[in-house]
């Protein structure tokens, strides 16, 4: 017997209600007209939400599975819709007086007691179903892009903290399961599209982090250890004779975390050279080096 409601939804005939639902909510974000704008898309959309809304109660699908297309005169659900006003406004419903009425095509016969749903049959149930999910923008702190951690956000009233992973970026999105609006026994998700917030000590290049800091004319000229905050821990790095200002230093493996590898970016420390103020030097140090240093 064949059952066309499945193959509208792409699942088998013993799929649970679990997979029903995954399956319907899957396809009509595909095939909603508000993001698929395909001539067809409509229709399907439609078609889609029809098939819903028989497979996810208990009474409707069990009539269906007793019966399979034979409600629909034989023909499968997609080509008995097309027949019966396509993607038109208020063919849903048409297709239902017509499956119901007890004029035409009502497979179990009587005049218009033939429902086999019982009570009010379907009752508007192919009313395209509320989208219960929310998109809506976060900033985060830079550090909690680079390290992870929890981000404190309120939505509709309702405020809670959200898991970051490390090495999240601008323009990414993050899925809060159940955190959307709530009707009917449904609950929709949360959608995030994330921003991260500046950082005047940091600049990201993919996943490497660069840092300037500044070195002491003395320190740049005859070497010295320098101490150096990073988002993780203070580390001391050896700036070696003659250091020009604009050099890097790579620290390996403490920038961004690829969230594709797994595998972390590199730091690079850049050089300002911090000269003193001619004023604030001895005079006779001034008036050596006016002497000895090279003009060119």
């Amino acid at each position: 017997m064949a059952k066309s409601l499945y193959e509208t939804l792409e699942i088998t005939e013993n799929a649970t209600e679990s997979e029903i639902k995954k399956a319907y909510r899957k396809l009509a974000r595909q095939y909603h007209p508000d993001v698929n704008k395909e001539a067809s898309a409509e229709e399907k959309f439609k078609e889609i939400n029809a098939a819903y809304e028989i497979l996810s109660d208990k009474e409707k699908k069990q009539q269906y599975d007793m019966h399979g297309d034979s409600m629909f005169g034989g023909q499968n659900f997609h080509d008995f819709s097309r027949s019966h006003g396509g993607a038109g406004a208020g063919s849903m419903e048409d297709i239902l007086r017509e499956m119901f009425s007890g004029g035409g095509g009502n497979p179990f016969g009587g005049a218009g007691g033939g429902n086999p749903f019982g009570g009010g049959g379907f009752s508007g149930g192919f009313q395209q179903e509320v989208n219960l999910d929310i998109e809506t923008k976060v900033t985060i702190p830079f550090i909690v892009s680079i390290l992870g951690g929890s981000h404190s956000v309120a939505v509709n009233g309702d405020r809670f903290d959200i898991k970051i992973p490390a090495g999240v970026n601008t323009g990414e999105k993050m899925r809060v399961k159940g955190k959307g609006h709530a009707q009917g026994g449904r609950v929709g998700d949360l959608f995030l599209k994330i921003t991260v917030a500046s950082n005047p000590e940091y600049e990201r290049e993919g996943d490497d982090l660069v840092k300037t800091f500044d070195v002491p004319l003395y320190a740049a000229l005859f070497g010295e250890k320098i101490a150096i905050q990073t988002l993780e821990k203070e580390i001391k790095l050896k700036v070696p004779v003659n250091t020009k200002n604009g050099q890097r230093f790579r620290v390996k493996e403490m920038g961004a975390m690829n969230r594709k590898t797994k595998v972390r970016g590199n730091l690079y420390l850049k050089v300002n050279i911090v000269l003193p103020k001619v004023e604030e030097l001895d005079k006779e140090l001034v008036e050596m080096m006016k002497e000895k240093l090279p003009k060119e």
